[in-house]
């Protein structure tokens, strides 16, 4: 008898620490859980317009890109010897240049927003949860991969047509760039005296500037929202990235 009792009251201990250990974890699943799929969703898509709007908002507004030097456009590098022969001119181009490609890309910005939204509409369930899930900028590293491609073609027309504008003496940016590019790969007789300039076309290099730089700010946006409570703006963003802290 005493061994029959011991048995059951074996069966017993083990069912109940089972049950215990079952209500704990399901705490801690509850606990975890916290938000709807539903609510990720939408929190994340507000975090996205949000952030989104910000950094345009910040780059489409003079200055926005050439006093900004997390972001300004530079010339390419490789061209710095064609540069350098223009520095000795008295007639400040290498400047002008510059701030002509910074304005093309600030003019630019704006044509983001509509690729943007059409892009953060698209998100699923099981994107939601791998970018709350994901480090400070996977919801930008998301909507680079979405819209990078869309984002260039809308980009390079404006550009384009900002930097066709005259610079000095009828002579525009793109054009200028072009010309000096080649005359200097002419010098150098196919690369023989020296190595030719590989980036001919200054539309492209400030495009794919401007998108780097678009996403920089972007993602600086994201990470303040995951951070900073304070940059919460909604009682949902609240909701959401709390489940983070």
């Amino acid at each position: 008898m005493k061994s029959a009792f011991t048995k059951v009251a074996i069966g017993l201990s083990l069912v109940l620490g089972m049950a215990l250990v079952s209500c704990e974890e399901l705490g801690i699943l509850s606990e975890s859980v916290g938000v709807t799929d539903e609510d990720v969703i939408n929190g994340l898509r507000q975090a996205l317009e949000v952030g989104t709007d910000t950094a345009v908002s910040h780059l489409n507004v003079q200055d926005g890109f050439y006093k900004d030097e997390l972001v300004k456009i530079l010339l390419p590098a490789e061209a710095q010897p064609v540069y350098d022969i223009l520095n000795l001119l008295p007639s400040g181009i290498v400047d002008e240049t510059i701030l002509s490609i910074n304005r093309a890309a600030e003019d630019a910005a704006k044509e983001a927003t509509p690729i943007f939204l059409g892009a953060i509409h698209e998100l699923t369930i099981e994107d939601g949860w791998g970018i709350l899930n994901g480090n400070d900028t996977a919801a930008t590293t998301y909507l680079r991969s979405k819209t990078y491609q869309k984002l260039f073609d809308a980009f390079q027309p404006k550009i384009e047509a900002s930097l066709a504008k005259d610079l000095v003496l009828g002579i525009s940016a793109e054009n200028l760039y072009s010309k000096l590019i080649n005359l200097y790969n002419t010098a150098s007789i196919g690369g023989l005296l020296f190595d030719e300039i590989n980036t001919n076309s200054l539309s492209e290099h400030t495009t794919n500037r401007a998108l780097r730089g678009l996403f920089i700010k972007v993602g600086n946006e994201e990470t303040l929202i995951r951070e900073n409570p304070t940059h919460r703006v909604t009682q949902l963003l609240q909701q959401v990235f709390a489940e983070q802290d």
